[in-house]
């Protein structure tokens, strides 16, 4: 037996034909009494269910939704925030059989419309008035859906086919106590191969595609995340990505099953997540780059606004030693016991603290959905962090390729998790191939055909390389890499990351393709800029204001230079516009994951593009 097919049978045997149905029972049975879920309105106190509790919830909801009519192997759209409810209804679905698909809370009526009919839904589970006010427009284009469940009870029309989710709750309770073999009968019917969720892409440049994920993909992924140590036992974790997002969906739901974590749910991540940090004090942790990104600045302005030359000479002491001892940790190096006895030192009495300020202090770190800009890496570093990056996508079932404790290398997504194989085509494309692959596309068998060639590969559409000792870097969408009229092949990431490493830059987008140079568009950070300003003495109340001022404009300056004195001459930003907002997903430049829609930036901004060529 071949070494990657040992691997696969080690990481298969621990879930062998079982199902997440299967991992909730176990958990229930085993770790019943031990927190579960945790969610709360407004600033109001926590309400946390067990997981003997949570199992119990989930059996009444499959119940209610057996007696609404769910047929195994429906789909079920659900459209709410990060809460207690959704994860309950997920899981209800699935114990009756259905398959979950989260829908993006941002999605437009038309966009809800494609999905929701691509899928074929019958039933939908919303959370309140907005959403409930999407759907409406577009009801009489979904023969297929029968029945409308609102969370919300004030927001629930009277008449069918609307449901409170109350109602349902109470009829699945009803259900369940009096006849419990239904639901057990769903749920032994379950296979390892059956959908565990549908989930579908952002659909930036066509329509969304819905991405079959299995019970045995998520299960597999599950053992080889516990193989490489960095995904602990009972962690605490704040759930605030979309879960319509394979890397919520596996650190909240199916992580959250089979580690039987503790699980504070975070609504909104803008106005919640530092106060969700604080209360959880999570011991694993999950950011998406912008995330971090955000958090760096932050501090970044907090160390700027020290008037204190002596503190701020100790801290940056202090993170030196913190960068020098992470790379001490990278994989092939040691560390010193000088260098040891230094950080503990520092750690005590600068970073350390720090740390604690972030709610951050006692968490594994972990980062993925886009490319981790190495200004960031080294920042985190600095505070005596390891922010283990992950590489993967929905396709992949999350994370194929992961640093770890064991094996963590600064700049890198890490070596591929047992079983799965990766290598680089001629052309710089990444191709893996293994247990976590999709099963395909639902109904779009032309374009799984382009995904997954005939040997198994499944093509990601990133450039990448491997270096001698199996890490895997990312330079950039395959798709995105600007090719100037000089025919010089750049990557915008690597242009980006730079401009934003300046605390005052919020967001950046390089432009050159088929142009003699590059430009960039730029906007500022919306929690740094306004603290920015006070410290320069300038008086201003918008950012749009602020990015007219001219020493604003000034300082923007400095950093884009700064930028292309680290830049080949062929990468180098030429001329900029700082634009007067900030990109959010709500105004359509971000995904709901806050990756940079370059498309809809290209045609928004169009017109401020063509102004720096002409310029």
């Amino acid at each position: 037996m071949s070494e990657i097919a040992a691997q696969r049978a080690a990481m298969r045997a621990e879930w062998a034909g079982k199902t997440v149905c299967d991992a909730l029972a176990e958990a229930a049975g085993r770790f019943g009494s031990r927190p579960a879920l945790s969610d709360r309105d407004g600033a109001g106190p926590w309400q946390t269910l067990t997981w003997a509790e949570t199992r119990q919830r989930v059996l009444e909801l499959a119940a209610g939704f057996i007696e609404l009519g769910l047929r195994p192997g429906d789909h079920v759209a659900l459209m709410l925030p990060n809460r207690l409810e959704h994860v309950l209804g997920d899981l209800g679905v699935l114990h009756a059989g259905g398959t979950p698909v989260t829908f993006y809370a941002t999605l437009a009526p038309e966009q809800i419309a494609y999905v929701a009919a691509n899928c074929g839904a019958t039933m939908a589970v919303l959370d309140g008035a907005s959403e409930l006010g999407r759907w409406q427009q577009v009801l009489a284009r979904l023969p297929s859906l029968r029945t409308i469940i609102v969370r919300d009870a004030a927001a629930c029309p009277a008449e069918p086919p609307f449901l409170s989710w109350d109602a349902l709750t109470e009829l699945g309770a009803t259900r369940h106590a009096a006849s419990p073999d239904a639901v057990s009968a769903r749920i032994a019917a379950i296979r390892a191969d059956d959908p565990v969720t549908l989930l579908y892409t952002s659909g930036t440049t066509a329509n969304p595609k819905g991405v079959r994920i299995t019970h045995a993909n998520v299960l597999y992924e599950v053992a080889a995340l516990e193989a490489g140590g960095a995904v602990p036992m009972h962690a605490r974790v704040v759930s605030y990505l979309p879960l319509a997002h394979i890397a919520e969906r596996m650190l909240t739901v199916y992580l959250g099953v089979c580690h039987a974590r503790h699980v504070y749910f975070c609504r909104d991540a803008a106005s919640q997540l530092v106060g969700t940090l604080t209360d959880a004090r999570p011991t694993a942790f999950f950011g998406v780059p912008r995330i971090y990104e955000k958090v760096m600045a932050g501090i970044q302005a907090l160390l700027a606004a020290e008037q204190d030359e002596g503190k701020r000479a100790a801290v940056a002491q202090a993170m030196a030693t913190g960068l020098e001892y992470v790379r001490s940790l990278q994989f092939g190096e040691t560390t010193a016991s000088e260098l040891a006895d230094r950080f503990a030192a520092v750690d005590q009495q600068v970073l350390g603290p720090i740390r604690s300020l972030l709610g951050l202090g006692e968490a594994v770190l972990s980062s993925g959905a886009a490319p981790f800009p190495p200004e960031v890496a080294t920042f985190f570093a600095g505070l005596g962090m390891q922010v283990f990056d992950v590489y993967g996508m929905s396709e992949t079932t999350g994370a194929f390729t992961t640093n770890t404790p064991q094996a963590f290398r600064l700049g890198t997504v890490g070596r591929p998790v047992p079983g799965m194989e990766v290598r680089i085509a001629g052309d710089g494309e990444i191709l893996t191939r293994g247990p976590l692959t999709t099963p395909g596309y639902l109904n779009l068998p032309e374009q799984t055909a382009d995904l997954i060639d005939a040997d198994g590969w499944l093509h990601t559409g990133d450039v990448g390389s491997i270096d001698a000792d199996g890490f895997v870097s990312v330079l950039d969408r395959k798709k995105e890499l600007i090719i100037t009229a000089g025919g010089e092949n750049v990557s915008p990431a690597a242009v980006e990351n730079l401009l934003v490493a300046h605390p005052l830059i919020g967001q950046a987008l390089a432009y050159g393709d088929r142009r003699p140079y590059l430009v960039a568009l730029l906007t500022l950070d919306s929690g740094v800029a306004p603290a920015w300003a006070r410290a320069h003495g300038i008086e201003a109340t918008s950012l749009a204001e602020l990015a007219g001022n001219p020493q604003v404009l000034a300082e923007v300056s400095r950093a884009v230079e700064a930028a292309n004195g680290r830049l080949a001459r062929v990468q180098q930003v030429k001329y900029w516009e700082l634009l007067p907002v900030e990109w959010t997903a709500e105004s359509e430049e971000l995904t709901p994951t806050l990756k940079l829609k370059r498309r809809v930036v290209h045609a928004k901004y169009a017109d401020v593009i063509d102004g720096l060529y002409r310029s």
